[in-house]
């Protein structure tokens, strides 16, 4: 089977990982509502994924917060801090 340019493991994890925080954070969200969001996310994707999620939104919270509030796509910004090729 051939895998999809830029669909590795890391990136389909970021994507499900960033949809989650997006889910929660509703549309048009503030600073605020991110935050609340990225704390929850990671809990709710569980002890393996929840792990890998808190480590993500340390890294790159400034990118992740912003994006949301863009309203950009989750793949987008997977691409935009490394997680996707695009």
């Amino acid at each position: 089977t051939a895998t999809v340019p830029g669909k590795g493991k890391k990136c389909s994890l970021c994507t499900k990982i960033l949809e989650q925080i997006k889910a929660m954070a509703g549309d048009n969200p503030d600073e605020a509502a991110v935050e609340a969001a990225l704390g929850k996310a990671c809990r709710a994707l569980g002890k393996r994924l929840g792990r890998l999620c808190k480590r993500l939104v340390r890294k790159y919270w400034e990118q992740i917060s912003e994006a949301l509030q863009n309203g950009d796509e989750p793949q987008d910004t997977c691409v935009a801090i490394g997680f996707c090729k695009s």
